[in-house]
């Protein structure tokens, strides 16, 4: 009588695996691949259950007799079908992760429960391995509160102390124990929300000690073994787990008796896509946000822009706390650092503006050492150790023998943060500070200096974006009689600007933009997405802009701009900017080719200090012309195109006072429309840079320089340009004429020898 194989043993059963009529139905190395798709080992009992199956498949296709394979099995349907159903349940077996670990401490997971603290300390201990320190106490609690009964928290925190990490295991604590069904994170943008993302899936695919405690939710996730496609189909005894790992979003597993079946955590930049986050799932239920976390949702770039800090706030106050939907409420936990006076963070951490926010600001040092003399040593020892190729050891030497009189007086708010080659975390405090005063202030008190912005008189943004005159967009008014262009060239992209002008420097900014067009309201040089590379594919950066200025150039120089009177202009002067070293010479080639060589000419920008020799007093050449703050040198060398020299300085400050002026006076320049909010990013590149008012060599000068940051200053390099433009059509500011040259009359030989005689 025939012995059913599924009965054997397993040692039987692996003997059977190396026999020649298993080999013919599956083979060693399919049966393993399978076995180690599902993380079986020898001996295990789904192990056994494979080889037992496997064993089935011989015996029903072999005579129990003996006498050989049963020919009614040949038949190709049968057999087709056979190995489907094969192919499916090896699959399945292979896709099923089978049963869940047991919680190895329970009380422990109870605990966590309603304890951030003790969860961050129990299950994260080489994360949070330094004590906390008050500060960081008070942040726990906040985030505590947040999770467990809701409300607005925002907390300003030294850079450093760890707020991004407790922000992310925030975001797992509050999954892991059930507390919110959906998490929506939010960084300062795209990069930075997914690059959270994923130290959170590092930590879930890592951490053991959530393994033990929390096997429902993380033991399907380390059954993927990073592989992510396993997810779609991934069996818990039979039952789709449901589990999503993708760059933007994590489902944790649907899996019984779990807290956190289906908890959501979903990541977003904050000028991203926000409104209508929702998900629906496998019971039915649409979830959205009810817990969103906003880590340093500002950049230097946007801390400095009074446009994108009312953009960024526009989209706290609207798209974000209304992520709960209609009748709902939605928590918020906010750690960020001040970058500036006024910015996104110093206005939610403002309890007079925001006290829904509860803001609290936390510093790296509350009281600094009362010994300004002995500190005022040390940097001088440790920047003369720097200076000498050093590594600063004397000065540490000089405070080791000197630590309790420098000590004096100082309370920092976590004693244990310092580096190696430090004593203390007061001495870690004061180098942070003599590296850096302003950075200092700004990433590790919250508290950052006002920025140097030169004269108090100069012009705000929203003053200059209200200048407007009413006209159409590249509407000519009556009186203007020259019309002038600038173009800035840049690697990415050309910005460009057409003003037109009285005789008396009235002006009117016609029209301005980049080329290629961002089809945007407010975007920045360096996250320009159409670029000049783009628009002309297969040149190089050369081929490029000059293609640029071919096609911006035909567009605007052959145009006939209208007059109110219906009398037709063209643009007089085109002045194209070749200071960038990597586009002078394409641009110099441009005017030498160009259709409208007669109109097009290269310029660069001068900076004239105080300490430098005016324009006016230079030797003029021969051939050259000397105009208002500006010089055409006569052509040399063998670029053999004549270009202009601007006095940027003088010519800004020329800018401003014209904007200054009350609209419907002599000199005023205004801006078209009506509607000033579509003129804010140019005004914001107008305030980009500041004056600085110097004297020396008897002369004032006011000097122009980039704000912190270095913010984008193009259309206010344009307006220069164009306004110097129109001075060498002709165009003079009433009380700026230049005196008159005292004509030197030619006389002729026989008159001089007549005059001897």
């Amino acid at each position: 009588m025939a012995i059913d194989p599924r009965k054997l043993r397993p040692s039987v059963l692996t003997r059977m695996l190396n026999s020649t009529p298993l080999g013919e139905v599956i083979s060693e190395r399919q049966l393993r691949r399978h076995r180690n798709r599902a993380g079986y080992r020898i001996g295990d009992e789904k192990y056994v259950d494979l080889l037992r199956y496997a064993a089935w498949l011989v015996w029903q296709r072999h005579d129990p007799s003996g006498r050989g394979p049963d020919k009614q099995l040949a038949d190709y349907e049968a057999l087709k079908e056979a190995a489907r159903a094969r192919n499916a349940e090896l699959s399945a077996i292979g896709r099923d992760i089978g049963d869940i670990p047991e919680v190895v401490d329970p009380q422990r997971k109870a605990r966590a429960r309603d304890d951030f603290r003790f969860f961050c300390e129990t299950y994260f201990p080489e994360t949070f391995n330094l004590p906390w320190s008050d500060d960081h106490l008070k942040v726990i609690a906040k985030i505590e509160t947040a999770v467990l009964r809701g409300g607005l928290f925002a907390m300003a925190m030294p850079r450093g102390s760890g707020k991004t990490t407790l922000a992310e295991t925030a975001c797992i604590w509050a999954m892991l124990t059930g507390a919110r069904e959906f998490v929506c994170l939010i960084g300062s943008d795209a990069g930075h929300a997914r690059n959270m993302l994923e130290s959170i899936k590092v930590e879930f695919e890592t951490n053991e000690h959530l393994l033990e405690d929390y096997p429902e939710a993380v033991y399907p996730i380390h059954a993927l073994e990073r592989i992510h496609n396993r997810a779609k189909g991934q069996l818990c005894n039979g039952k789709h787990t449901r589990i999503v790992w993708t760059a933007d979003e994590i489902v944790l597993p649907t899996t019984p008796g779990s807290d956190s079946s289906g908890a959501i955590v979903r990541v977003a930049g904050i000028e991203s896509r926000i409104r209508g986050m929702k998900y629906k799932r496998a019971d039915g239920r649409a979830l959205r946000p009810s817990l969103v976390v906003l880590d340093d949702p500002q950049t230097d770039e946007s801390a400095r822009s009074d446009q994108q800090v009312r953009s960024r706030m526009e989209t706290l106050n609207g798209a974000i706390l209304n992520l709960a939907g209609p009748g709902q409420k939605i928590s918020g936990i906010m750690p960020c650092t001040v970058i500036r006076p006024g910015d996104m963070a110093d206005q939610i951490l403002d309890r007079d503006k925001h006290p829904a926010w509860q803001g609290q600001r936390t510093k790296l040092i509350y009281v600094f050492p009362d010994n300004e003399k002995l500190w005022d040593t040390y940097a001088q020892i440790r920047s003369d150790s720097f200076r000498n190729d050093g590594d600063g050891h004397e000065a540490t030497e000089f405070y080791g023998k000197h630590r309790k009189e420098m000590d004096a007086g100082a309370v920092i708010a976590w004693p244990q943060r310092h580096n190696e080659d430090e004593l203390s975390a007061i001495q870690h405090a004061m180098n942070l500070r003599l590296q850096d005063e302003r950075a200092f202030w700004a990433e590790y008190q919250n508290e950052p200096l006002p920025e140097d912005e030169g004269d108090g008189d100069q012009l705000s943004a929203e003053t200059i974006a209200a200048k407007t005159n009413g006209h159409p967009r590249g509407s000519v008014p009556i009186g203007a009689s020259h019309l002038t262009m600038f173009i800035d060239v840049q690697g990415k992209m050309l910005f460009h600007t057409v003003v037109a002008w009285d005789d008396d420097f009235t002006g009117y900014v016609l029209d301005y933009g980049t080329y290629p067009d961002q089809q945007r309201s407010y975007f920045t040089l360096r996250e320009a997405q159409k670029t000049l590379a783009r628009a002309a594919p297969g040149a190089g950066l050369e081929g490029s802009i000059y293609a640029g200025l071919e096609k911006l150039t035909e567009d605007y120089l052959s145009r006939r701009w209208r007059r109110d009177d219906g009398a037709e202009l063209r643009i007089e002067r085109c002045l194209i900017d070749a200071n960038w070293g990597q586009s002078t010479d394409v641009v110099y080639q441009f005017c030498r080719q160009s259709a409208h060589a007669s109109l097009v000419m290269p310029s660069h920008g001068r900076y004239v200090g105080a300490s430098s020799i005016p324009f006016s007093e230079y030797k003029r050449k021969r051939g050259e012309r000397v105009g208002h703050h500006w010089r055409i040198p006569n052509v040399q060398g063998r670029r053999q195109v004549r270009h202009v020299l601007i006095d940027t300085n003088y010519w800004k400050s020329f800018i401003h006072a014209r904007l200054s002026v009350a609209m419907g006076d002599p000199g005023c320049l205004s801006l078209f429309g009506r509607k000033p909010a579509e003129h804010q990013l140019i005004a914001e590149h107008i305030t980009a840079e500041y004056r600085v008012r110097t004297e020396a060599r008897g002369r004032v000068v006011d000097e122009w320089k980039l704000r912190a940051g270095g913010p984008d200053n193009h259309w206010f390099d344009c307006l220069v340009g164009c306004a110097t433009a129109a001075s060498i059509q002709g165009a003079v500011l009433p009380g700026t004429e230049a005196k008159a040259a005292v004509s030197r009359q030619r006389l002729r030989l026989s008159e001089i020898q007549r005059t001897r005689r």
